[in-house]
């Protein structure tokens, strides 16, 4: 089992900056992969951004040259740095890891609050 806790949410006015942490615990080996999502009120649930074995990055379009993902697996964290914060950026943030690799199996943390407001 893997157990993923976010935190660095908060409320932060629009232009503004936060740095999303991921910390990973349990059977954190053959990591394919981890990312961030979101979901705000009334939406899907969209991948942000991802970063694979190789470290290899992917982006939404929407934060793209904004958002910053980035990985320490000594540290078994994930991170996710904003910058130009909008309000429709205003979501929950899911940490995510996906595990294995002919047989996946996903992960998902409880979530951090995410909030772009004057």
């Amino acid at each position: 089992q893997v157990q993923l806790v976010e935190s660095g949410g908060g409320l932060v006015q629009p232009g503004g900056s936060l740095n999303l942490t991921c910390i990973a615990t349990g059977s954190i080996s053959n990591i394919n992969r981890m990312g961030w999502y979101r979901q705000a009120p009334g939406k899907q649930r969209e991948l942000v951004a991802s970063i694979n074995h190789y470290e290899n990055t992917n982006y939404a379009d929407s934060v793209q040259g904004r958002f910053t993902i980035s990985r320490d697996n000594a540290k078994s964290s994930l991170y996710l740095q904003m910058n130009s914060l909008k309000p429709e950026d205003t979501a929950i943030y899911y940490c995510n890891l996906v595990r294995g690799w002919s047989v996946l199996t996903t992960y998902w943390g409880q979530g951090t609050e995410v909030t772009v407001s004057s």
